[in-house]
């Protein structure tokens, strides 16, 4: 048997303000005449956060759109960019959500790697490392921050660049960041952490490294959702420490059904992750009764309402589309069924889990 040897960030700070010593972590890695490149999600646009920015020389902040989850496209566009505009830079800086983060590892990765980002999506077929990227999560949920993936939807699946190139060399953890999050976002973005937990520690892949990140990152989460009446600091603190337990709890092991199917959902009609995730749970009594029922409990708490009927008059064509996305993430299924998960989740019983969406 051989065992993984697991590649983690290299250098985590945390705590609120933590933003403010950025230039200094960043001065080590400066390389002469080459710039940092700061990708920053459009939701700061015209906000306070950009102005905070410590550009030094010719330092750019590139605003990005993810109105849609990251695509390879739009990863080679700005490699490319980046490239002919000043040949080599220091490093890819992303501040924002789990998307903004994913397209910052991704373009570090392109920056050294020959080809389309859509080569490299697989397991371990990156063989090159990036150029220098850190992570600064604004929202709080994905574990983009520790994965050793980036999600990018390409030409012909939904699927990350899985390899221990990918992980940031440096995340800033600071919670005060998240505080202006929208509720909604919010709330979608945690449970992509919940559901994270929930899918792990039910999963055939289960060991005692997933399960301690795991069952305290659920723990984190139920405080802020279940517990706690209105959203104060403590809450914002709370939950980035749940997505950075949830992100390690599945380093070990693996997500399960509803993200197997969610990436069907986001495939075919741009759906995005968390509420993907969230439309999908709200179905899957069968597979997590008790999370499900947590989750039915939260979502009514939060006065959250989760998005139904979006599969109704697609094709069969559509559905098929959406069957082969969802089927081709064998980990997850294996995870979730185990190793004669196909004999369970037939095409046909997918088929109808997607039409109750």
């Amino acid at each position: 048997m051989s065992f993984r040897n697991f590649k983690m960030v290299s250098y985590v700070v945390y705590g609120r303000g933590s933003f403010n010593q950025l230039d200094e972590i960043l001065a080590p890695q400066r390389k002469a005449g080459a710039p940092m490149i700061f990708l920053v999600d459009h939701f700061f646009e015209g906000k306070a956060l950009p102005n905070r920015v410590p550009l030094r020389g010719n330092d750019s902040i590139i605003f990005v759109d993810v109105s849609f989850e990251p695509k390879t496209k739009q990863v080679d566009a700005l490699a490319q960019q980046l490239k002919d505009s000043f040949g080599t830079i220091s490093g890819v800086i992303g501040i924002g959500g789990g998307s903004t983060m994913d397209l910052a590892k991704a373009v570090a990765l392109m920056m050294t790697n020959p080809g389309s980002s859509a080569d490299y999506q697989g397991w371990d077929l990156v063989k090159n490392p990036g150029v220098y990227k850190a992570g600064i999560p604004t929202l709080s949920g994905t574990g983009a921050e520790v994965s050793r993936t980036t999600v990018l939807t390409g030409p012909t699946r939904k699927l990350g660049m899985n390899s221990d190139f990918t992980p940031f060399d440096q995340i800033v953890l600071d919670p005060e960041l998240t505080r202006d999050a929208p509720v909604n976002q919010r709330f979608y973005t945690g449970m992509d952490c919940y559901i994270h937990c929930i899918e792990s520690l039910e999963g055939t892949f289960l060991n005692e490294f997933s399960k301690s990140y795991g069952e305290k990152a659920l723990q984190l989460c139920q405080k802020v959702f279940v517990e706690k009446n209105g959203w104060d600091d403590a809450c914002d603190d709370q939950l980035m420490m749940a997505s950075y337990a949830g992100g390690m709890s599945i380093a070990y092991s693996q997500v399960g059904v509803a993200h197997a199917v969610s990436y069907g959902l986001s495939y075919l009609l741009g759906t995005k992750h968390g509420i993907g995730n969230c439309i999908v749970m709200d179905h899957l009594e069968e597979y997590y009764p008790a999370g499900v029922k947590e989750f039915k409990y939260m979502v009514a708490k939060n006065n959250i309402d989760i998005p139904k009927g979006i599969s109704k008059g697609l094709t069969d064509e559509q559905f098929d589309i959406m069957i082969n996305v969802s089927m081709g993430m064998k980990p997850l299924w294996e995870n979730a069924l185990g190793k004669d998960w196909e004999k369970i989740m037939t095409r046909e019983k997918l088929r109808s889990l997607y039409e109750k969406l």
